[in-house]
């Protein structure tokens, strides 16, 4: 019964974000890649539905060949597959891969935060501490869109912060094929507030130089995310 409940509860929460203005229609390849990843993220586009270039071309008014590029660009991020002499289609993601993907990226985010905390600069760990308390702002605002991308400079900073460029590279990658998913976490009810708190354990640890407590919050965190961005797995799986 408790797996029941938990499905439901997932469904109707996914519900809420479905009807929820996912984003605005634009005709940059950025934007295209944005508006397409969130509708298959929020199951407006389902597992193997079809992505026709005309189409597409049509709806966002604009050539075949940007659209060809943002289909180029979800194909790297795990979210459409693309076969030779085929049209492009819609990729199912699983549970299952989703968490194998967040497990990777647990991993690099709690690195990432404890290198910070050892090796930040002043200015840097001032910087961090500024924006994170600006950012409660949008939290009390309920703006997931600007808070979500907040959200991205917040965790560049730790990437940055660890001063290493290898690693800098490997989380950033890992990170553009989990960026749908870490997005549409904010759309949940409460997410916001949730997650500016374990921002809070974070930016505590690294400004008191303590690398073990930064990278157990940062790890945290990251699983915390994982957890909530099952929800729009999921209903792939059934």
């Amino acid at each position: 019964m408790h797996v029941y409940a938990e499905r439901e509860k997932a469904e109707s929460l996914l519900g809420q974000v479905r009807r929820k203005r996912i984003v605005r229609a634009g005709k940059t390849v950025e934007q295209m890649v944005r508006a397409i990843a969130d509708m298959i993220v929020t199951g407006q586009m389902l597992p193997g539905e079809k992505l026709d270039e005309i189409s597409l071309a049509t709806r966002f008014e604009v050539s075949r060949t940007p659209v060809r590029e943002a289909l180029r660009e979800l194909g790297a991020m795990g979210l459409v597959d693309r076969e030779p002499n085929r049209s492009a289609a819609v990729t199912n993601v699983t549970e299952h891969y989703l968490h194998s993907m967040f497990e990777a990226m647990a991993e690099l985010e709690g690195m990432c935060a404890r290198l910070s905390a050892e090796r930040m600069t002043v200015d840097e760990r001032r910087q961090l501490e500024i924006e994170h308390r600006a950012s409660a702002r949008l939290v009390r605002q309920g703006a997931d869109e600007d808070y979500a991308a907040y959200n991205v400079e917040f965790h560049t900073r730790l990437y940055r912060g660890a001063h290493n460029e290898h690693i800098y590279e490997l989380v950033t990658q890992s990170r553009a094929r989990l960026a749908p998913f870490r997005r549409a976490q904010f759309r949940l009810p409460g997410r916001l507030a949730k997650s500016y708190a374990e921002h809070e354990e974070i930016v505590t640890a690294i400004m008191r130089a303590d690398g073990v407590a930064a990278a157990q919050a940062a790890y945290s965190h990251v699983e915390i995310v994982s957890g909530a961005s099952a929800i729009f797995a999921s209903a792939g799986d059934k």
